[in-house]
């Protein structure tokens, strides 16, 4: 979110079209019809986006919101939390915002449980359970993100949720309600916060948590920017300080003990927007990268003492080729070229390109963003939440980008626009190491022009194939069913622990196919951007029919391998139980 230098963007630009014009691009594969459609409305996700604006332009107004993919209930098929607004502003009232939230609740995040009948995707049904389950009452900041784990290791996922103000630990009762633990848990933050990431850092069993904090925002002074156009406009992060991150080990007794000063986490401050947990340096332990908004972003390599060492700028993702920080949004850690390394994908500002980093397997990264042609396509829009997911099932993953501006569309505002920040979303397909724009025959959902920032990918109707939701900020939630997916042979798995059998974020998956290379999935719910995903790795097989086997690499340094598993459904695969999976002994 910083002042375009003009002479940087056509040099850039030039070089995006000139790398597309020398690579050919493989030929696409032949589909029928959208490869997705919106079914919010018929499946009864009723839910739009209250931002508060007033006409103040308060800088958190336009930044939310996100939410989370899991399953509360434990009844095998993914229910939907998505966090909500309010009112900003001393002494501003629902008399004085420009668009009056939708309902007849007053604001609240919100809770809708999945009735998958079945586990036919026709029978697809969501049902709002807010008030059941206490959220109503408990969950009214002014959301901007959520984290999913269970951090108590009783087998039912408990959320996290970060706002413009205090933040919330939600535990799961698992009964279908939700009580607030914040205090007695010692992990509030009074600060701006945006995405968290609940992760294993000490290989201890039980899951920490980290929050990315933003700018010191005061409503009460809000300064005054303005577009080249001299209207009233967005201010940008670099007219605040930032703040310093946080840093939670959980002590497994349901309370956590703040290592930021320790671990040595809070010794810079910056503008956080992402965060992602992964080992980056295949050394075992867990690492984390944090995106900032303008600012160098964060690689923190686990010590494997307690502490971190930020190796962002000898690691090469840092800063862009030419130095430069850039406003980095959403960020995924992702083995997108299936060679068994964590690879980094963000996104940015109208103007600077997104970003693919390769990982050499040490943490040593290579930007790889023109070669792919990720480049040019993504230098008019302003980027927020990115899924990797396998449209096709071709065992490929595609890439999704939710858009969205910040600073005025003049020609939106020329049109009366109250909020004129919309942009359309983005689809790539990879075509064995190059990406097609397939935006224009992704779908209706993806030719509507919207606020979009967090997104989330999951198999929500457990047909094998990856949907995805689409938060938008002042705007209606969209699920965004696959069309196409499940036509194609897919494995899914889903790795818990032993104990309450939570879900073994960090844990590695290497499925093995005869004659072909292995493919790798990772369980993970953070990344993106201020939202989790559903924590199961769904495996699409392409041509193949069949799988060898399944060798799981757990958090704790062990592996396990199951043989000749059953594609075509979604199996539970629980440490230390690795058997035969086709009957034989």
């Amino acid at each position: 979110m910083k002042r375009l230098d003009l002479r940087s963007h056509l040099h850039r630009t030039l070089l995006s079209l000139a790398s597309v014009a020398l690579i050919a691009l493989p030929a696409a594969a032949a589909t029928d019809g959208p490869l997705f459609k919106d079914v919010a409305t018929e499946t009864g996700l009723a839910f739009v986006h209250f931002n508060g604006m007033s006409g103040e332009h308060y800088f958190p107004e336009m930044t939310g919101q996100g939410g989370a993919l899991l399953d509360y209930d434990n009844d095998g098929d993914l229910d939907l939390y998505v966090v909500q607004g309010s009112v900003l502003g001393p002494g501003k009232t629902m008399e004085d915002v420009f668009f009056p939230p939708p309902g007849p609740h007053p604001p609240s995040d919100r809770l809708f449980r999945n009735e998958l009948i079945g586990g036919a995707s026709k029978g697809l049904r969501f049902t709002d359970v807010t008030v059941e389950s206490g959220l109503a009452k408990i969950a009214t900041g002014y959301g901007m993100g959520v984290a999913s784990g269970d951090f108590d290791n009783d087998g039912f996922v408990d959320l996290y949720v970060t706002n413009y103000g205090s933040n919330q630990l939600l535990r799961n009762r698992g009964d279908g309600t939700f009580i607030d633990v914040t205090a007695s848990a010692k992990v509030d933050d009074t600060a701006w916060s945006t995405s968290a990431s609940f992760f294993d850092f000490d290989r201890d069993g039980w899951l920490d948590l980290f929050v990315a904090n933003y700018v010191v925002f005061d409503l009460k002074r809000n300064p005054k920017c303005f577009a080249t156009s001299s209207r009233r406009d967005y201010c940008g992060p670099s007219s605040f300080d930032g703040i310093a991150d946080r840093l939670w080990r959980n002590r497994g007794d349901g309370t956590f003990e703040d290592v930021s000063t320790r671990s040595r986490i809070d010794g810079v401050k910056a503008a956080g927007l992402g965060v992602v947990a992964a080992d980056f340096d295949e050394d075992g332990w867990i690492d984390l990268y944090v995106a900032n908004d303008g600012e160098p972003n964060h690689l923190w390599l686990n010590q494997r003492d307690g502490t971190f060492r930020d190796e962002a700028l000898l690691g090469g993702v840092a800063v862009n080729r030419e130095g430069a920080p850039e406003a980095s949004m959403g960020v995924l850690a992702t083995d997108f070229d299936t060679d068994g390394d964590a690879d980094l994908f963000m996104t940015h500002l109208m103007g600077e390109t997104n970003t693919l980093y390769v990982n050499d397997g040490g943490g040593l990264f290579e930007d790889r963003t023109l070669e792919t042609g990720l480049s040019a396509d993504s230098l008019p829009f302003t980027s927020f939440g990115t899924a990797w997911l396998d449209v096709e099932n071709d065992g490929r993953l595609d890439l999704m980008i939710a858009n969205g501006a910040v600073r005025i569309l003049e020609a939106l505002a020329g049109g009366g626009e109250r909020f004129p920040l919309a942009q359309s979303n983005q689809l790539f397909l990879n075509r064995g190491g190059r990406f097609e724009d397939a935006t224009a025959r992704a779908g209706k959902p993806f030719q509507i022009a919207e606020v979009s920032r967090g997104t989330a990918v999951g198999d929500l109707d457990n047909d094998g194939d990856a949907d995805l939701v689409v938060f938008n900020n002042n705007g209606p939630l969209r699920l965004l069913r696959n069309e196409v997916g499940q036509e194609t042979p897919w494995l899914g798995l889903r790795l818990t622990g032993t104990g309450g059998g939570r879900d073994m974020l960090g844990a590695r998956v290497e499925v093995l196919r005869t004659g072909q290379p292995p493919h790798w999935g990772r369980v993970v719910t953070d990344g993106s951007y201020c939202s989790a995903n559903d924590p199961r790795v769904l495996i699409g097989l392409g041509k193949a029919t069949k799988v060898s086997s399944v060798r799981v690499y757990w958090p704790d340094g062990s592996k396990e391998t199951w043989d000749t598993p059953k594609v075509g459904q979604y199996l539970t695969l629980r440490q230390g139980t690795a058997v035969k999976m086709d009957g034989s002994k």
